[in-house]
């Protein structure tokens, strides 16, 4: 099995033939366990999406500004460690990822709902571990949705963390 260090090739290649048809909305997936990562990528490219998969989260925010993702889908707890939330907390407080919706699909319950009030305020969707795939495809369309209608999360310009 191989572990994905960035956007999978297939990934890719499906992207670049619905690109030139549409520009379908961009997901960037964030955990480190192959078998999810495929699975959010068969799921997600077969609703429409174009799907960058990582099985590490970023130490800072460099790919996540070049890909301009429509929406980030991450774990908590990637290779042991809180790198997920470490990652949510830093596109948050950045001034060019800040108004990308995040969806948090993690196993780390109590993270969770010790968090849950933040998450909630900065719009940020949870779904736990284990899923349902319609609640997940839901979710996906719902933060979707709500960030085109509303824009920018924080119109003053300032800088804000969760």
């Amino acid at each position: 099995m191989d572990i994905v260090a960035g956007p999978s090739k297939k990934s890719n290649a499906a992207s670049s033939d619905a690109s030139d048809i549409a520009c379908p909305r961009h997901i960037m997936v964030v955990n480190d366990t192959q078998e999810i990562l495929d699975l959010f990528r068969d799921l997600l490219e077969e609703e429409g999406y174009r799907v960058s998969l990582y099985s590490f989260a970023f130490q800072d925010l460099a790919e996540v500004k070049q890909r301009k993702p429509d929406l980030v889908i991450l774990d908590f707890i990637i290779g042991g460690e809180a790198q997920g939330w470490q990652l949510l907390q830093k596109m948050k407080m950045d001034r060019e990822t800040m108004s990308i919706p995040i969806v948090v699909c993690t196993a780390a319950i109590a993270l969770v709902r010790d968090l849950e009030g933040r998450l909630r305020d900065k719009k940020v969707g949870i779904i736990l571990k284990p899923f349902d795939i319609d609640d997940l495809l839901r979710e996906v369309s719902r933060a979707l949705a709500e960030a085109a209608t509303e824009g920018p999360e924080d119109e003053s310009g300032q800088t804000v963390g969760i």
